[in-house]
């Protein structure tokens, strides 16, 4: 497919979860489908109590080894949070990846999508110095803010065009992106950054999204690699993930830098908010952007060869994002849950998910949904058992978000 010189493309991304840091070991265990899910370990996971009716046993999928390069200086990494390193690590590789070195910083942005993500890491300094407050680090009155990230990415990179943070919940990410997409649309910058923000979680807010109802039990506790299964009749909610990505946009006519190659076209894209401030989603709110972004898109329905869904595995959720898309005319498109492998990566999993969706048409390959043993409903073009070789020329995004947030991303192949 040809650009025109309107067309914004991608041409970076960076990416760090649980099953690998980078594009290289990220797309070889997605193809494997190579999970990481156990009882979290990470300090501030689990509630630490010694009496055992007290304990609990959250599952999710953690970064086992995050490295960072020289790029990075030591004396930032002491004090940047988990999230910081995770989005310094993702936009390093992204940087390099769209050839940013001699972009006019004054020419690039940067979105950086979630809002309270370093729950757990302030957990552990609140609990460190709840008896000396007064030796508290005087980093801290900066670093508990969201936009610490901000400040830390755009001065490791030397960005000097528009920043800030962008809450969307779970649709953080791809909200992130979308933001980005306006900003080079509207001229504000050259290139802009969308970062999908690694949420940190505690166990309060595990906790709070069990007692929603919205996060899995401790049913799978005892064999947590089978826990994660968006659109699986025994799904039991979401199962969290660690992850982050940074995506790199700008316009096919900036984009001709040595050594880039774009991986799509954005085609199409809509954001609806549902004036609904509960958890429970929307189907007319997941209808209205599907088709809104088809039709900005200039695509019908029977163009779309892969959706990748908001697929979370909670029990309302999947059965809401099924009927849309059936409603939408998009059964025949194949579809997986990248969630299935990583686990819902909250602020981050919009990014990660459109990183997986672009490495996924360029390889023209999809990943297995894991766990997919019953599905909801058997019509669907599921991939379940092995990854399917086939042409994609067209994918869907999905990402939705607590608070009434939907949103659709539609990507065309160059």
């Amino acid at each position: 497919m040809s650009e025109s010189k309107t067309d914004i493309v991608v041409t970076g991304l960076g990416v760090t979860s649980s099953i690998g840091q980078g594009k290289a070991e990220f797309t070889s265990a997605l193809f494997s489908a190579a999970a990481n899910f156990r009882v979290m370990q990470r300090p501030g996971r689990q509630f630490p109590s010694t009496d055992d009716a007290l304990k609990t046993q959250f599952i999710g999928a953690e970064i086992d080894k995050l490295t960072l390069s020289d790029r990075i200086p030591a004396g930032l990494v002491r004090t940047a949070s988990f999230s910081g390193q995770a989005a310094l690590a993702c936009l390093d590789e992204a940087w390099d990846d769209a050839n940013l070195l001699d972009v006019d910083p004054t020419r690039i942005g940067l979105v950086v999508g979630g809002s309270n993500f370093q729950q757990r890491e302030l957990v552990q300094i609140h609990d460190s110095y709840r008896e000396k407050l007064a030796f508290l680090r005087p980093t801290y009155g900066l670093s508990f803010m969201d936009s610490d990230v901000c400040g830390m990415c755009t001065d490791v990179f030397g960005i000097r065009g528009v920043a800030y943070t962008i809450g969307g919940a779970s649709a953080s990410g791809q909200v992130a992106v979308l933001k980005a997409i306006q900003a080079v649309e509207s001229g504000q910058v050259d290139v802009c950054i969308a970062i999908g923000a690694l949420m940190d979680l505690s166990y309060w807010e595990c906790q709070g999204f069990r007692a929603l109802g919205a996060m899995g039990s401790e049913r799978y506790a005892s064999t947590p690699e089978l826990a994660c299964r968006p659109f699986d009749k025994a799904r039991d909610g979401f199962i969290y993930g660690e992850n982050c990505a940074a995506i790199v946009v700008e316009k096919a006519t900036s984009a001709n830098r040595p050594n880039i190659s774009a991986y799509a076209r954005v085609a199409g894209w809509s954001m609806r908010m549902d004036a609904n401030r509960n958890p429970d989603p929307s189907f007319d709110g997941e209808v209205a952007v599907i088709q809104e972004a088809l039709k900005k898109a200039c695509i019908s329905p029977s163009e779309v060869d892969y959706i990748n869904p908001h697929g979370t595995g909670s029990g309302l959720g999947d059965e809401t994002e099924l009927k849309a898309i059936t409603h939408c005319g998009l059964k025949k498109a194949y579809i997986n849950s990248t969630k299935s492998i990583i686990g819902h990566g909250l602020t981050a999993a919009g990014a990660v998910e459109i990183a997986a969706t672009l490495i996924q048409m360029r390889e023209n390959k999809l990943h297995i949904c894991r766990n997919l043993d019953d599905p909801m409903d058997t019509s669907f073009n599921w991939v379940r058992q092995e990854p399917l070789h086939t042409e994609l020329n067209t994918a869907l995004k999905m990402s939705m978000g607590f608070g009434g947030t939907n949103s659709a991303l539609c990507l065309q192949a160059i």
